[in-house]
């Protein structure tokens, strides 16, 4: 590798924008006074749009590590915006629900969400946002299968399978 300058190596450049991402996030949720992580939002939009989720199948839905999403989901259970329920298909097996208050919080929480996104974007011209939305998301579909965490789609016409 060449003596490039920090500045210039992309890994470095993806890393910061990720903190500037956090940061603005946090940043708009306080503001809001809505108490979810950027993760935790990902879980909640993804229950809106797939009630009856284990919990294995939203992490690959998200992009989370399977390990860990129990934590996420414990403290999404313990702010009373998500049910753990019995899956009706299956009694041994669990299944994720928003509550009530969970799609308050996606509603309260939509319009700070398009201001970070455009925090995001701020330096950037209209032109500029749509190329790099859809370089970003070339590089991400191209990488996905390197990460740890692989982003898992399910088939919209049916409902995956049920796990623990």
């Amino acid at each position: 590798m060449s003596n490039r300058d920090l500045e210039t190596l992309p890994g470095h450049l993806i890393r910061r924008l990720q903190q500037i991402s956090v940061a603005l996030f946090g940043s708009r949720m306080a503001e809001a006074d809505i108490d979810v992580t950027a993760v935790q939002f990902a879980a909640l939009i993804t229950l809106r749009d797939h009630p009856g989720l284990g919990q294995q199948t939203l992490a690959g839905m998200i992009a989370y590590d399977r390990v860990t999403i129990g934590g996420v989901i414990d403290r999404l259970v313990q702010k009373g915006l998500v049910v753990r329920e019995i899956s009706p298909t299956d009694r041994r097996a669990r299944v994720l629900a928003l509550t009530p208050a969970g799609q308050d919080v996606l509603e309260r929480a939509n319009p700070w969400i398009e201001r970070v996104q455009e925090d995001i974007l701020a330096g950037l011209s209209p032109e500029e946002q749509e190329t790099f939305v859809a370089l970003l998301s070339k590089l991400t579909r191209a990488g996905n299968e390197l990460s740890r965490a692989p982003l898992r789609a399910v088939d919209s016409g049916k409902l995956p399978a049920l796990e623990d």
